[in-house]
């Protein structure tokens, strides 16, 4: 990926994303002839000129320190992921990784720690999404991951590109678009990372509306939230879910999605773990 492009395209987008009533910025009278902040009105709120700002937004200002990249995320009103983001595409941070990915690996006592959540769907996710392990109610619940060639085991590729989870995924298109927002945000910290590319590439070529998405630039790291799920054999499952990262290992999340106590899904989800159970502990 093209740093100097991304981080002209992010700078862009946000400005363009930017009321001048919510920046506090006073109408002079003249012509809006683009949505958003003009350029001289970042580069005032920043506390910069306006020559700066603009070689910023065109990928041309070399290495801004972190207190400009600071003004800059208070002027154009960034949330956190898109603080991290701005981080990122700035080579401030040093975790980028350089050259061919290795495939990872999610240690055996991880493994364990998957297999005693019996109760609740939870799985591990690593690189760009990838499904790395997944427990037997998160198989019931999302899809079952095991039974796909190891290719296709990613959350943004079941969500955008398998018909099943447009009818599975309540409020799709807010799932689906937060997917995106995940990968965008990794692109930003490994911006060399080649199956992200071909991921993309799957992407855009397969789901209508995923390049209009990719193209808006939003960043999401993930934390915690809702989500629901239509089951055919016991119909709508909502979920809290909480998404950790794991120790000694930054790139793979624990995502466990729990129920509310004495709440329909909790019943629903009770009677799906008795369906779904190995024979052995049916009996």
């Amino acid at each position: 990926m093209d740093q100097r492009a991304e981080i002209s395209d992010f700078l862009r987008t946000r400005r363009a994303r930017v009321s001048p009533r919510d920046a506090g910025v006073a109408d002079d009278g003249r012509v809006r002839r683009v949505p958003g902040l003009r350029r001289d009105e970042v580069a005032r709120l920043a506390n910069m000129s306006v020559e700066y700002y603009t070689r910023l937004e065109q990928g041309r200002a070399g290495n801004p320190s972190p207190e400009v990249l600071d003004a800059l995320a208070e002027a154009l009103r960034l949330d956190a992921s898109e603080r991290a983001h701005l981080l990122d595409l700035a080579g401030r941070r040093s975790a980028k990784r350089r050259g061919p990915i290795a495939a990872q690996r999610v240690r055996p006592g991880l493994l364990l720690t998957l297999r005693s959540l019996e109760g609740v769907p939870a799985f591990i996710i690593g690189d760009r999404l990838d499904v790395l392990a997944v427990n037997r109610l998160g198989r019931a619940v999302i899809t079952d991951f095991d039974a796909l060639p190891a290719a296709r085991r990613n959350l943004a590729r079941y969500y955008l590109l398998d018909p099943e989870a447009r009818e599975r995924v309540v409020d799709w298109p807010t799932v689906a678009r937060d997917s995106v927002a995940v990968l965008r945000f990794y692109a930003g910290r490994h911006p060399e990372d080649r199956q992200l590319a071909d991921l993309v590439g799957d992407l855009m070529l397969g789901c209508p509306e995923f390049g209009e998405w990719w193209n808006d630039h939003q960043v999401l790291r993930r934390t915690h939230g809702r989500k629901a799920y239509r089951h055919p054999m016991v119909g709508e499952i909502e979920f809290a879910y909480e998404s950790l990262e794991l120790p000694g290992d930054p790139e793979q999340t624990l995502c466990v999605y729990n129920v509310e106590p004495d709440s329909k899904s909790e019943e629903a989800l009770r009677v799906l773990a008795s369906w779904t159970a190995p024979a052995a502990q049916r009996r």
